[in-house]
């Protein structure tokens, strides 16, 4: 595997992000693309209503034109540009209906699920006309179970609904989802050199460059949101890699940032709907720590610790298989 590509692919995809930034940020500003903060969010954010949003359209197209430059042309190519461009697209309308309207909800639950379920399965039809393998394997073990026939296809769609959900829920603090998913990708980078997959390294060097220099203007204090545009597409492109470099179950550890905030939302609502109580301030889980006292930028770097701590792990289980 060539690592000087791979660098080359993260710088070209950096100075793309960090040159598109400062020329898009007062273009969103003129058209009035600001963020709408939610009401029952924490009363520290309502100071960023107005800042501009939709500044994944940044990360998109630095990870675009650097992905198409780097990249062979393969299936696994189609796969991984799909994922990305399909869930960002999905985003990107989520965005721009939430601005127009001027509300803080933009598509329906069921659009949105629609939308995904329709990329999930362009992704299944890519790979299964490749024969991709149905084998699932368990991080650090030499063991895997084989879902052949048409049960793997549903595992993948539900995994890239959880996954891309997941890294949207993480999207709540400056910087914080542009430095998670800089560190997960790197460790996915590592992965699928180990897996000999040129495509699926080049794109998370496409998309380690673009989130990096995208975070020069999205760390505390924010001038700039990627909003959903953003967090969809680094979702679809996260989970395209683990599906196509056979570490799907590898995400849970790598991202297991997003596993946690996702987990708490979901422990949230089930412990309201059936106790009438919460278990936190409030979810996704980095807002708890907010309310409990902790500073914007503190959260941000713990999760980020966590984030290189468990990527670290996977790594490392994943080296023995």
């Amino acid at each position: 595997m060539d690592y000087q590509l791979l660098l080359l692919t993260i710088g070209v995809s950096f100075i793309l992000a960090v040159i598109a930034s400062p020329l898009l940020i007062p273009l969103l500003r003129r058209m009035k693309f600001g963020q709408q903060v939610r009401d029952d969010g924490p009363q520290s954010h309502l100071k960023k209503a107005g800042t501009p949003t939709m500044g994944g359209v940044v990360i998109i197209l630095a990870f675009t034109l650097s992905f198409l430059k780097f990249s062979v042309i393969n299936t696994d190519f189609y796969v991984l540009l799909v994922a990305t461009l399909g869930f960002g697209l999905i985003g990107f309308l989520d965005d721009y209906i939430k601005i127009v309207f001027k509300r803080s909800l933009g598509l329906t639950a069921r659009q949105k699920l629609i939308g995904q379920l329709l990329f999930a399965g362009i992704m299944c039809v890519l790979l299964i006309l490749n024969g991709h393998s149905t084998a699932i394997h368990v991080p650090g073990t030499s063991w895997s179970f084989d879902w052949s026939g048409w049960f793997y296809y549903p595992f993948i769609v539900i995994m890239m609904l959880a996954i891309s959900n997941a890294v949207n829920f993480t999207d709540g603090l400056d910087g914080l989802l542009s430095g998670v998913s800089a560190i997960a990708f790197a460790a996915f980078a590592l992965v699928a050199m180990q897996a000999t997959s040129l495509s699926a390294a080049v794109c998370a060097a496409a998309m380690i460059g673009a989130v990096l220099g995208f975070l020069v203007f999205n760390a505390h204090p924010a001038k700039v949101f990627m909003g959903d545009t953003g967090s969809l597409g680094i979702g679809g492109a996260i989970g395209a890699i683990a599906i196509v470099t056979k570490t799907e179950l590898l995400f849970i550890i790598i991202g297991g940032v997003f596993v946690i905030e996702m987990l708490s939302v979901v422990l949230q609502v089930a412990s309201f709907k059936t106790r009438g109580k919460r278990i936190f301030k409030m979810s996704p889980i980095h807002h708890h720590f907010e309310l409990s006292g902790w500073s914007e930028w503190r959260v941000v770097i713990t999760f980020w610790l966590a984030g290189i701590i468990l990527a670290s792990i996977g790594l490392y289980l994943n080296k023995g298989l």
